[in-house]
Order: C-alpha cells, then sequence, then structure tokens
C-alpha cells in the first residue's frame, strides 16, 4: 500500500495514496503547519441549479475564476487536498487546471450538484478514469433509485448534505446502500438567510430529527462525515468519546485548511468569512496560509 510521506512544520503527515487516508503527527502540544493541507478553492459562480439556499449566491449567469493564472498554484505541496467548487463543470478552464493540479501531485475533488452530476456523468467518468480527480462530492436533491445506482459505480464519491436541509425521508431512502455520507452545516449567508428564514419550522425538524438520531447513521452508511459547521450546530462530540474525539477531529478552521475564491481573488479561513474577512490572494499558499492562522489566532 502506497503512502506519501511529508514533514509540514512540526508535524509528519501520512497520505494513503490509494484511498486518501490521512494520519498527522506531532511531539508538539499542538499542530503548528507552514502549508494548508487542503484548500476549499471556488472557481466559478456559475451555476443553473438554482438551490434556494446556496450561500454563495450562484447564477445562470455567474462569472467563472481567472484559475489559470493564479500563480499560487504551482506552490501547492504535492499531496494537498484541493476541493473545488466546479458547479456545472462549464468552466472552460477546467481540464486544463485538473491536468495541472495532477502534475503537482495535488488530489483534486469536484463538488457537483446531483442535477449535474447526471447530466455530465460520461464527463465525470472521463476525469476519473483519467485520475484527474480522485473523489466527486454530489450535492443531494432528491434520492432517486436511480441517482443511488449512478453513485455506488463511484467508489470515492460522497453524498453531500446540510444540516436543516436533510430530511428523514431523504436518510430512509439513502440508508443501507453502501453510501458515503458528508454533513454540512447550515450557512447563513447569501441566499441561506432568507430561506431559512421562510421555512424556519421545516428547517428545525430537519435539524432536530438529525439532532436526535445521530447516534444510528454509522449503522446506515458506510461512512459519516461532517464539517466544522455541522460538528457544532449537532453537537457531534457529546455522541463520542474523548478517545474517539481525540482520533477522529482534525482541527479547527483555518488550522490546516483554508479557503480561496478565484471568483474575487480573494482567499480567507473559511466559506463563512465576511467579505472584509478575505485577502487579496498572493503569489505563494505560504504567505497565504500564514495569514490565515494570523486571522485564526485573533478569533480565539
Amino acid at each position: 500500500m502506497a503512502w506519501g510521506v511529508y514533514k509540514n512544520g512540526n508535524s509528519v503527515t501520512r497520505i494513503n495514496l490509494m484511498t486518501g487516508t490521512k494520519i498527522r503527527e506531532t511531539k508538539a502540544d499542538e499542530f503548528d503547519l507552514d502549508f494548508p493541507e487542503s484548500c476549499d478553492i471556488n472557481l466559478t459562480q456559475k451555476c443553473p441549479a438554482g438551490c434556494p439556499f446556496c450561500y454563495a449566491e450562484c447564477t445562470p449567469d455567474g462569472k467563472h475564476g481567472d484559475i489559470m493564472n493564479a500563480k499560487f498554484i504551482d506552490t501547492l505541496h504535492p499531496f494537498t487536498e484541493a476541493a473545488l467548487q466546479v458547479n456545472d463543470l462549464s468552466h472552460p478552464d477546467l481540464l486544463p487546471f485538473l491536468e495541472k493540479l495532477k502534475k503537482r501531485k495535488v488530489f483534486a475533488n469536484i463538488t457537483v450538484n446531483q442535477i449535474h452530476f447526471e447530466q455530465k456523468e460520461k464527463l465525470i467518468r472521463e476525469l476519473v478514469d483519467k485520475e484527474l480527480i480522485k473523489g466527486v462530492g454530489i450535492s443531494l436533491r432528491k434520492p432517486t433509485k436511480k441517482f443511488i445506482k449512478m453513485v455506488q459505480k463511484y467508489p470515492n464519491s460522497v453524498i453531500h448534505t446540510i444540516v436543516g436541509i436533510l430530511t428523514q425521508k431523504d436518510i430512509e431512502k439513502l440508508r443501507d446502500n453502501n453510501l458515503k455520507l458528508l454533513i454540512l452545516g447550515y450557512k447563513d449567508k447569501g441566499r441561506g438567510v432568507d430561506y431559512k428564514a421562510e421555512h424556519l419550522i421545516e428547517y428545525t425538524i430537519n435539524r432536530d430529527y438529525l439532532y436526535d438520531n445521530l447516534e444510528k447513521l454509522p449503522e446506515m452508511f458506510k461512512v459519516v462525515s461532517f464539517d466544522n459547521l455541522a460538528l457544532d450546530q449537532l453537537d457531534v462530540k457529546r455522541i463520542l468519546t474523548p478517545e474517539e474525539w481525540d482520533e477522529f477531529y482534525l482541527g479547527d478552521e483555518g488550522t490546516s485548511s483554508m479557503f480561496i475564491d478565484l471568483v474575487t481573488g480573494k482567499f480567507g479561513v473559511s466559506s463563512l468569512c465576511k467579505e472584509n474577512e478575505m485577502f487579496p490572494v498572493m503569489d505563494d499558499i505560504r504567505d497565504m496560509f500564514a495569514v490565515v492562522k494570523r486571522e485564526v489566532k485573533k478569533g480565539k
């Protein structure tokens, strides 16, 4: 089994090149990294899906980012995980950009809406077969039998869901199909603000069901994971032992990850950052990550 091993700040990281399993170790009391191990990168605001709770406020006429001229890409460390928001996969430079990442041994994962996953599966299969992407995140719309069968053809696919949007019926349809589930926190940002206000009862019912049945999910799915916001909104720590939490928790936002928006040309700690918490993209990822770590310390 092949592993990539590298030193990053005061730690040593090992990543399984087949499964993506990551083990990070340090002799210090806490991790202090020199560069991010994962980057959430937005490539485009163009998306015709029209999700009413979209925090990024994507539209059919949204702009594409200038992704090929981003100099920091050439400074990404091999084995960095790049989570790419590609929306409808219509960015004209998507393929050369993915080829560029592959040459640098950067692990690219794309996130697409279920609508576009179903419409453009042929292209996604091509990207997987050419090893231009390692994984596919699919934002759930409606869990049909056809959709579930399509997902099962991709071992490295993960269904993305949102606290307050995922329903009991959705869970019942998805369960027991050997699927991987990523639960994202609900972002009170963009269109998400008005949607939550207008559907507060529905949102609360869905959130509370998920909260009350959290311990049952591992029995229903192959893998269940959470982003930091969902960990907080669902208080996931309450159902884990201290030992389990220390083993599975990858750290606070900005300690090993960061957000980069190539449409606006700015970066920050996470996609939850307000406009005044974002900074112009620099030429070197280490310089950008130093700013992110500074902002994290300021917030403590």
